[in-house]
């Protein structure tokens, strides 16, 4: 009896020592990251990049389909050599703005290349600020709360989101 007792307190007393071993911390990088503004002034700055980029591709089908429209209306008065050439110049078009949109907002393209040059130091920033965190605080796990971890509850003071914009110098 005394050695199941003694054993039942062995195991509490692991099992206590586990639970303090792991130290944990949520961050909300979303939340940070608003707080920037240098974040705030590069988010506009990618959003006026994309629409200038898309209405200049606009403007490009704009011209598309009026072509395809003139086409259509003067196809029976064209000879068959005509209308082989006005199809390939509308393919040709056609496929210009496939390759411009494919260029401007495609995988790595050039929205892609001005997020990485203009977001991603910020979020290297914050990476480092969380890390030095981490170390200073001895935190086993820092979980983001933003975005792809869905965290059903999280205690308030466990987040730490004010203390990186501290650290970061951005008064909340």
């Amino acid at each position: 009896m005394k050695l199941k007792l003694f054993l039942l307190a062995c195991g509490l007393c692991l099992f206590a020592g586990m639970l303090n071993a792991q130290r944990y911390a949520i961050i909300d990088t979303k939340y940070i990251l608003g707080k920037i503004p240098e974040y705030k002034t590069a988010e506009i700055r990618l959003q006026q990049t994309s629409e200038t980029w898309q209405k200049e591709i606009d403007a490009k089908q704009t011209v598309l389909d009026k072509m395809y429209k003139d086409y259509e209306a003067e196809k029976v008065m064209l000879s068959n050599e005509l209308q082989k050439k006005r199809e390939d110049e509308l393919f040709n078009k056609e496929k210009e703005i496939r390759d411009l949109q494919k260029k401007r907002f495609g995988y790595e393209g050039d929205l892609f290349k001005e997020r990485q040059k203009l977001i991603k130091p910020l979020q290297d920033k914050v990476y480092n600020a969380v890390q030095k965190l981490a170390v200073a605080r001895s935190y086993d796990f820092i979980l983001d709360k933003s975005e792809g971890i869905t965290v059903i509850f999280a205690d308030p003071k466990l987040d730490k989101s004010d203390d990186i914009l501290a650290d970061l110098g951005i008064k909340n």
